[in-house]
């Protein structure tokens, strides 16, 4: 690929088939030649993160092979960089939308698709930081279930990502928010309960083994109070 390298594995995912995965090499890699990354506030350090396997996802992409299957649920996964969690979703007949703000993610998702062999699946720009302009390729409409990982990785002092999520949940909605133990959760939980979301949490510690590394974090889950 023209500016980066990339790598393909097999991703074992707890619950489900595995999946094989084009990933960036590594966090070293950069290509933003026109500037398109750079005009939606994706910085050169920032840019590869949307192309990496990170241990929340796979946590989140866990949850997503027990879910059960609800027939005219819309499911959206936000900040979805390579979207595990959505490709498992989308396998099991899940109505999925993947959204991201990374100029490359799309492309990186129908090529993901393709080497598992499943049909096409929903893709939207989604970012939060920046003003929704009710374009076609933007996210748009509400959602019976939001999920996203690891999203809380910077402090977001005027609520922003909290006001996209009730923005798009519908009124019964749940959100799933796998966190890694990050510092700007309890700014998080009070913002959402803002917007009128109650929130429980579960821990999803796990010790290292053969073949995993250990994890810490938690799944959020929010629900409109009263909905």
């Amino acid at each position: 690929m023209p500016g980066y390298q990339i790598k393909l594995e097999r991703i074992a995912i707890a619950g489900a088939d595995d999946l094989v995965i084009r990933s960036l090499l590594d966090r070293q890699q950069f290509s933003d030649p026109l500037g398109t990354a750079a005009a939606q506030g994706i910085s050169s350090a920032a840019w590869p993160m949307f192309g990496l396997l990170w241990p929340s996802g796979a946590q989140l992409a866990a949850r997503m092979a027990v879910h059960p299957v609800v027939i005219g649920a819309r499911v959206l996964e936000i900040g979805c960089g390579l979207a595990l969690a959505s490709l498992v979703g989308h396998r099991r007949g899940n109505d999925m939308t993947a959204s991201d703000c990374h100029p490359l993610t799309a492309g990186f998702l129908l090529e993901n698709l393709r080497l598992n062999a499943l049909p096409p699946m929903k893709y939207r720009r989604g970012h939060w930081g920046m003003r929704e302009t009710g374009a076609d390729g933007d996210v748009r409409g509400v959602y019976d279930l939001i999920i996203g990982s690891d999203l809380l990785y910077e402090r977001d002092a005027k609520g922003l990502l909290a006001a996209f999520i009730a923005r798009h949940a519908s009124p019964a909605a749940e959100v799933w928010i796998v966190d890694p133990d990050r510092g700007n959760r309890a700014a998080f939980n009070r913002q959402m309960a803002d917007e009128g979301f109650g929130m429980c949490e579960e821990r999803l510690d796990r010790l290292a083994t053969a073949e995993n590394l250990a994890y810490r974090g938690r799944l959020l889950t929010y629900k409109r109070i009263g909905g």
